[in-house]
């Protein structure tokens, strides 16, 4: 009796394996061979491991795209604290999946196939940094939005963690932007 294997095996196969051996450590093979099928049928269902990865992440990146259109309507103060807020649910939900891109996949991010999260994740360092063009704060934004991924994602998930995720980006940033 032949298995039918289903886009979704694949993808658990694959996500499992990225966060053991990381996106470059796993090749097509291991994802077919996990799932028990040829990489003939894989490339089927996917024609890359690029294609896998988005698919991945895609839940992710619609909630990141969702994200960015609330904030879009928000200023200052108020976008800092809805952007704090929204991303460290975000991270929270999608652990498996920040994992996956925090430890070795960013670069494929940078790839064609996810060049629309680039400007989703600029706007949310935007308004982590309340509007500011000082470089400082940018650069305070981009260090919080990477420490919130880093710590949620080394933690078991418990209820003091994400407010004090909230609670500590929103104290590392509590000086309000300089306006130019």
């Amino acid at each position: 009796m032949v298995r039918t294997k289903t886009r979704d095996e694949i993808i658990a196969v694959a996500a499992e394996l990225f966060s053991r051996a990381g996106f470059k450590g796993t090749s097509l093979q291991d994802i077919a061979a996990g799932v028990g099928c040829s990489k003939a049928t894989l490339l089927y269902h996917f024609t890359t491991k690029e294609a896998i990865l988005a698919a991945l992440i895609a839940p992710a990146a619609a909630e990141l795209a969702d994200l960015d259109a609330r904030l879009a309507t928000l200023e200052g103060m108020a976008v800092r604290e809805a952007a704090i807020d929204g991303f460290v649910d975000l991270v929270l939900r999608y652990r498996r999946e920040a994992g996956i891109i925090y430890y070795g996949s960013q670069d494929v991010l940078c790839s064609p196939p996810f060049a629309e999260l680039k400007p989703l994740i600029d706007n949310l360092c935007a308004a982590f940094a309340a509007g500011a063009t000082d470089p400082a704060d940018q650069i305070a934004a981009e260090v919080l939005l990477a420490g919130i991924s880093s710590v949620a994602i080394g933690k078991p998930d418990d209820a003091v963690l994400r407010s004090a995720l909230a609670a500590v980006a929103k104290r590392a940033l509590l000086t309000p932007p300089m306006k130019d």
